[in-house]
């Protein structure tokens, strides 16, 4: 599957913890300017990357209950999701290139 997987309360455990791959979940708000400017950097990075890697959309504010066991506190978060357990954590705008980084060093 190629591109952004939306994650709602409902699928987040399929999707994200039970995934056979590595997922990236970006936690973001419709409301948060820094997360629309990562948004299309994100949305390459998924094409870029698929079958190495799952990216996944996470709107905080209709899945607030999976932000909050998450302790996002600011957005746009990045977490990196490695056999259902939190492997890494990127807060704040990042550039494609330090993202794509921040993925190999930590996959």
């Amino acid at each position: 599957m190629s591109g952004l997987i939306e994650v709602t309360a409902e699928n987040f455990q399929e999707e994200v913890l039970e995934s056979n791959t590595p997922v990236l979940a970006d936690f973001a708000a419709e409301w948060c300017n820094p997360c629309k400017r990562l948004a299309p950097i994100i949305t390459e990075v998924a094409r870029e990357m698929t079958g190495k890697l799952k990216v996944v959309h996470i709107d905080i504010d209709t899945t607030s209950d999976v932000a909050s066991q998450y302790d996002i506190l600011s957005v746009p978060t990045l977490i990196l999701f490695k056999n259902g357990e939190e492997a890494a954590r990127n807060i704040g705008l990042i550039a494609k290139q330090n993202l794509v980084d921040f993925i190999n060093n930590n996959l």
